[in-house]
């Protein structure tokens, strides 16, 4: 059994449990599995209607901060109440210019915390969990650190003053890629200087690895339905397949805002006998379905709104499964996604590329077995969950230095 840690954290979202934030949940059980007591704090109830499997194993606490219907008496009542805390006067200063409903959730995060024995606050995404958890830590007295993976950082709605004074009063700054931890670095200089790089890892136990050999023609794609995601693509290519006779299907995984928008395009190029869209499902049939697939699609594009993906955890997971994958040069999917190596690469926004990529992928028996073998041994090497999270932990108990120190790399 682990020894219990006498750190005890508490986990900041803006949502939990949330469907497509399966990495979330597995850095929370690895560090329940090292003996960290955690506490999950949530600004908001779920809305999905799906959640991941091995939600049921998380042992945390959630506590769902005060959110709609906030009244300005409770307002009031929230910061009379933390006026007892260590470092209101700091935590109102800090407060300055910050949406109210936030400061409210962090003026009562503050309390909690401190009633609870939390000694550390860690965010994820640079957005509304970072400000509570940073208004919450200059409340209470406490750290925070923070987690920033791709809309975060990328998004026309990111403002950088917002983000600087994230990166330079927290303890410590993940970022999931070396792609966003570079950018990072270069757009904020010495406010990113700690930031350091530690991938979402996978607890491989539950993704066996099974060779794709013998595979029918057909592929997988998973993923909200947002421009992103780049799945108009998919679809284009498959009509392109389609028209060159091909027999295969497709299967796309997932709910959001394109979906009516992808179903038009589907029934546009009268491809309802061979793609398909399931919507969101459980892990579990998630997990089927890419073990049964010859290839997983991950089409990801830059969209008009700056909006990217950091580093699709889905392709980390078919990568351990065993299904080869085909995906676009996009933020950090080129540090996993080894064109030839690991998989195969095309270029963003090129539906012919990637139809020509899938049919390979469908007539190549013994292509997939190469590179789907050398994604697991990479996956292996890289992406271990208990190992990723111990880097996340030993952030944990840093205090935050009055200067940066020289730039540091974690491996």
């Amino acid at each position: 059994m682990p020894r219990p840690s006498p750190v005890r954290v508490g986990y900041v979202v803006k949502r939990y449990p949330r469907y497509s934030e399966t990495f979330v949940v597995n850095e929370v059980l690895a560090h329940e599995a090292a003996g960290l007591a955690v506490e999950i704090f949530s600004l908001r109830p779920p809305s999905d209607a799906y959640f991941q499997d091995q939600i049921a194993r998380v042992r945390a606490p959630v506590t769902y901060l005060p959110s709609d219907g906030v009244k300005a008496a409770d307002f009031w009542a929230a910061l009379e109440a933390a006026a007892e805390l260590p470092g209101f006067a700091a935590g109102l200063a800090a407060a300055r210019g910050e949406d109210a409903v936030a400061v409210h959730q962090a003026a009562r995060l503050g309390l909690l915390a401190r009633k609870r024995g939390v000694t550390h606050l860690h965010a994820h995404f640079a957005t509304s969990a970072t400000t509570v958890a940073r208004l919450a830590a200059a409340f209470g007295g406490l750290t925070y650190t923070f987690t920033a993976h791709a809309k975060d950082i990328f998004h026309d709605s990111v403002r950088p003053d917002d983000l600087g004074r994230k990166l330079r009063d927290a303890a410590g700054v993940v970022t999931v890629s070396d792609f966003n931890r570079d950018h990072l670095r270069a757009a904020y200089g010495r406010d990113a200087a700690r930031v350091t790089r530690v991938y979402n890892g996978l607890d491989l136990a539950g993704f066996p690895y099974r060779s794709p050999d013998d595979r029918p023609p057909r592929v997988v794609a998973v993923g909200r339905l947002v421009e992103k995601k780049g799945f108009g693509d998919l679809i284009d290519a498959c009509a392109l397949l389609a028209g060159r006779g091909r027999r295969f299907a497709c299967q796309v995984i997932g709910g959001g805002e394109q979906e009516a928008e992808l179903r038009e395009r589907v029934k546009r190029l009268n491809l309802h006998d061979s793609v398909e869209l399931l919507g969101p499902r459980p892990q579990s049939e998630v997990i089927r379905a890419v073990q049964g697939a010859a290839v997983l699609a991950a089409p990801c594009v830059v969209g008009s709104d700056g909006n990217r993906d950091g580093l699709p955890t889905v392709l980390l997971e078919a990568m351990a499964l065993g299904t080869p994958c085909v995906a676009t040069d996009v933020t950090g999917i080129p540090e996993v996604l080894r064109d030839g190596g690991t998989g195969l690469m095309v270029p963003q926004n090129d539906p012919p590329a990637l139809a020509d990529a899938l049919e390979r992928l469908f007539d190549d028996a013994a292509l997939r077995v190469r590179l789907a073998g050398a994604a697991r041994a990479l996956v292996e090497a890289e992406f271990e969950v208990h190992r990723n999270a111990a880097q996340v932990r030993a952030l944990f108990g840093a205090r935050r230095p009055e200067a940066a120190p020289e730039l540091q790399e974690v491996a």
